[in-house]
């Protein structure tokens, strides 16, 4: 060890002289200085002493070591630290304080840990370089290899190191604030690099695929109406992994480094300033976060730090000893939020993307495991993370959007601990597919979607839920494309090494009559267009948070892959022609997006009651298994808005309705899906000039009545 580093830290110099001891008048050092402080967990570093305190969590550890390493060797460390358990640790956690004077040529470090193995409980390799699990960056040396983390032996100089940044710049945030939305929110999901970096984005090419590029795409997405962007993860990930979606987080706290556009940026500036041209845009900004599981995988993954510092504490485990570790995420591990140190570590996580990062909220992947007790049993009560988090001053107010199950549980609506929180409605997803590919007995069902799911989030008394905990969707990045739904009855997703085993098999989808593109007859081409009209004119006329994915609006395809979590190329990539191609597509979502923010009695905290009157083709609402029809009409007099009447025909023949309140002359025709664009919306309106109206074979009609 460097005796000058052991000295200072021990409290003596390099003679062996106790500082606290020396002479009348020299300076004792604190208890912290001495030994390191166990809070906060991570590096921090400290200004008035120029000094790195480090502080990791391992619990049933026996000997934890502090590596530093210099830029130019990354195999032999320029510093070794032996934590002394007498010295520097508290209850589970170890700590030490280091000057920058002793240290200011080792920008990287790691952990190394030892144990006792019990079984498979453990994964304690000594040899093995840790990333801390609070590290800010990330860095990967140039003979990065995941395969030596998969297997006994060292991993030195080509294992992920943490880095150590002093003396960093204050953000100017200034100019900006962070967006709130309500009846206006619509949600935009998208994958940062997938969403330019083809070569057809437009996006200048040394952007492509980062959050500079991101940037660049600003002015497309306020023209289009988005007012909220859900990037898909961007924590830190495996790049030797082939996770090109993002689902296998490495690390809870440093952005993705291959996102960015200058990697050597280690203050995050580009991030940052991505989130300000967001914010300066009124366009908030939700991050997917996974939380639920990380990259180590089962006991065949890699050794990179939760592992190693104790699986037993990090993970949930099994009494099965050929794989102890528990699997309600699918990918290999569960993360135990059972254990309060894993909940510190995501409370922190989710406090550090909020105060240094201005993020406006979090949706949560498959997040029915935070509800999971110690033992992987479901905490169907009072879950301890969500009363933190709702306790929280900063995260309460945030808007925090579930996955409302995981792989061996469905919470969706009430059953969900989270009261407050907004939840993917898979159920609006479902029904509505199935209405408008023309499926019996889903007239009730779409009732309910329409109207914001009231039969999962009611608000009676004792629940007082609203209908904008209901995230509307009915395509999100898993599954089909809007496009690939109307176009493939199978998915293909032969390209991804499994077989055509991975994805969905249930997409509720429907080819129009032709499996794929290739030599699809016109008229299958024209009734994909009008079907995409009508799912987007459903989701954007019902109660509660709208969103769809990225690409939509112009008919993106994925070629009937509908789980292309590793094709990081074409097939995973914005095909930015479409747009031009798809111009009449594009232009009806607009409109249909400005409708509804135009429209604020469409979206309400609370649900339409009186406000809405159902028919069908005549007076009454036909309800019947056979039947493929539904009107309704709702009242915007209490939101100060106007009335908007929507005549709905899933069958395959036209139909004649009956207008049922008011006068023909009273209203105006905005929408009719069946038309070619731009008749399909007017927004001036076109007068009608009969009480009734034919509507067309699975097509959609949206009348307004000007308020008085």
């Amino acid at each position: 060890m460097n005796n000058s580093i052991q000295a200072l830290v021990a409290g003596m110099d390099d003679s062996g002289t106790d500082l606290t001891t020396t002479a009348v008048g020299t300076k004792r050092p604190t208890w912290a200085q001495a030994e390191g402080s166990p809070l906060p967990l991570g590096v921090t570093w400290i200004e008035e002493e120029q000094a790195f305190n480090f502080a990791v969590h391992a619990e049933h550890a026996e000997g934890v070591t502090l590596l530093l390493y210099p830029s130019t060797d990354l195999i032999n460390p320029l510093v070794t630290y032996r934590f002394d358990f007498l010295r520097n640790k508290s209850g589970r956690i170890w700590h030490c304080r280091i000057p920058l004077s002793e240290i200011a040529a080792a920008p990287y470090y790691g952990y190394s840990v030892s144990g006792e193995a019990v079984s498979a409980l453990h994964s304690f390799d000594p040899q093995k370089v840790l990333l801390d699990p609070y590290a800010k960056w990330v860095f990967f040396p140039p003979e990065f290899d995941r395969n030596l983390a998969m297997r006994e032996g060292s991993n030195a100089g080509k294992a992920p190191l943490g880095v150590l940044t002093a003396h960093r710049a204050k953000f100017d945030w200034a100019g900006t604030m962070s967006p709130h939305h309500e009846s206006d929110a619509i949600v935009y999901e998208l994958h940062v690099k997938g969403f330019t970096k083809n070569p057809n984005s437009g996006v200048d090419p040394s952007r492509a695929g980062t959050y500079a590029g991101l940037v660049e795409k600003i002015p497309y997405l306020k023209d289009l109406g988005v007012t909220v962007v859900e990037l898909m993860p961007i924590f830190q990930r495996d790049p030797q992994e082939g996770d090109y979606w993002g689902y296998m987080p490495l690390n809870f706290f440093a952005p993705h480094v291959q996102y960015k556009s200058t990697p050597e940026d280690d203050e995050h500036i580009e991030f940052k300033n991505m989130v300000k041209a967001f914010h300066q845009a009124g366009i908030g900004i939700v991050l997917d976060v996974v939380y639920n599981h990380t990259c180590e995988g089962d006991h065949r993954g890699p050794i990179y730090s939760y592992k190693g510092f104790d699986s037993a504490s990090y993970y949930m485990i099994t009494s099965d000893p050929a794989n102890p570790y528990a699997n309600y995420s699918g990918t290999g591990n569960t993360l135990n939020f059972g254990r309060g140190h894993v909940r510190k570590m995501v409370m922190d996580s989710l406090r550090y993307w909020k105060r240094e990062m201005h993020i406006d909220g979090f949706r949560f992947d498959l997040a029915s495991v935070f509800s999971r007790n110690e033992d992987g049993s479901l905490n169907w009560g009072h879950a301890p993370i969500f009363a933190e988090i709702a306790g929280d001053p900063e995260l309460g107010r945030l808007r925090l959007i579930a996955e409302p199950w995981d792989t061996g549980a469905y919470q969706l609506g009430r059953g969900f601990p989270g009261i407050t929180w907004l939840q993917w409605n898979g159920r609006f997803r479902d029904d509505v597919r199935r209405f408008v590919k023309g499926d019996p007995g889903l007239v009730p069902d779409l009732m309910r979607r329409i109207y914001g799911s009231d039969d999962l989030f009611p608000d009676d008394r004792s629940n007082a839920y609203h209908a904008y905990q209901s995230v509307n969707y009915v395509t999100s990045h898993d599954g089909f494309t809007l496009y690939d739904l109307v176009s493939y009855n199978q998915k293909r997703n032969w390209a991804n090494g499994h077989n055509n085993q991975d994805g969905m098999d249930a997409n509720h989808s429907w080819n129009c009559g032709y499996e794929g593109d290739e030599g699809a007859p016109g008229d299958v081409l024209a009734l994909r267009r009008k079907q995409v009209k009508n799912f987007f004119c459903l989701l954007m006329l019902s109660n509660g948070i709208p969103m769809f994915r990225a690409g939509d609006e112009f008919l993106n395809t994925q070629f009937g892959n509908n789980n292309p979590y590793n094709q990081d190329n074409e097939t995973g990539w914005l095909d930015w022609s479409q747009l031009q191609t798809n111009q009449d597509i594009f232009r009806f979502c607009k409109n249909m997006i400005a409708f509804r923010k135009n429209h604020p009695s469409l979206s309400r905290s609370r649900f339409w009651r009186e406000d809405v009157n159902w028919y069908g083709t005549g007076g009454r609402a036909d309800l019947s298994y056979d039947s493929h029809t539904l009107v309704f009409c709702l009242h915007g007099a209490s939101q100060d808005d106007d009335d908007i009447y929507v005549m709905i025909n899933a069958y395959w023949e036209e139909l004649e309705f009956q207008i049922q309140e008011g006068m023909s002359q009273e209203w105006k025709r905005i929408v009719d899906t069946a038309l070619p664009s731009p008749q399909d919306f007017s927004n001036r309106g076109e007068p009608l000039e009969r009480s009734s109206y034919t509507v067309a074979p699975r097509s959609i009609v949206v009348l307004l009545r000007s308020r008085n």
